[in-house]
């Protein structure tokens, strides 16, 4: 029994190192994205130009208002979004397909462009996930891994940059995490 429980101990720390190094790895290549961006604004201004900034990839989309008298295709279209309660939160995939919808229910929701900082908050703050149907506060790396390691999401950090990349495997990430509960704004 002790020679399974210091195996286990052993296991967690060789975890942890892993998760460590990714969360390093994804601050750098956060760190050169944005002097990447910061040099290519000097040039533009330097040229005499403007630069550009690339189409977000991710919106949140919290909903406003509440199910009375809503029509069938918007009512349709936010259960699709998995939009179903008062003050819900999702992230999704900014494609043609999604801005068609988000232009359906605009009366119903309110939608930005969340920035690193913000996901990585609500992650960490209201983030909970779906194992076996129900749902599960993400307090440790052991849920994560448990759910997605198959897609090589490990971690808290990597699930983070699996939706601010928005990289191949968003769709599972996105799926895995429960639509934010956020408390409502003081009138």
């Amino acid at each position: 029994r002790a020679d399974a429980r210091s195996a286990a101990k052993a296991d967690r720390a060789e975890k942890r190192k892993v998760y460590l190094a990714n969360a390093e790895k994804y601050d750098k290549e956060y760190t050169a994205e944005e002097r990447r961006l910061i040099t290519a604004k000097r040039e533009a201004k330097a040229a005499g130009n403007f630069y550009v900034e690339a189409q977000p990839k991710v919106a949140l989309v919290i909903r406003t208002r509440g199910i009375n008298k809503i029509a069938p295709k918007p009512k349709k279209i936010l259960q699709l979004l998995r939009i179903r309660q008062l003050h819900n939160g999702v992230f999704i995939r900014l494609n043609k397909a999604t801005g068609n919808m988000l232009k359906r229910i605009e009366p119903y929701v309110t939608y930005g462009y969340p920035s690193r900082r913000t996901i990585s908050k609500l992650v960490y703050k209201r983030g909970s996930g779906k194992v076996e149907g129900r749902r599960i506060p993400l307090t440790d790396n052991s849920i994560i891994e448990g759910a997605l390691g198959k897609y090589g999401i490990v971690c808290m950090e990597d699930l983070i940059h699996e939706i601010v990349t928005c990289g191949p495997n968003f769709k599972w990430a996105n799926n895995f995490l429960c639509p934010f509960k956020l408390s409502s704004p003081i009138k």
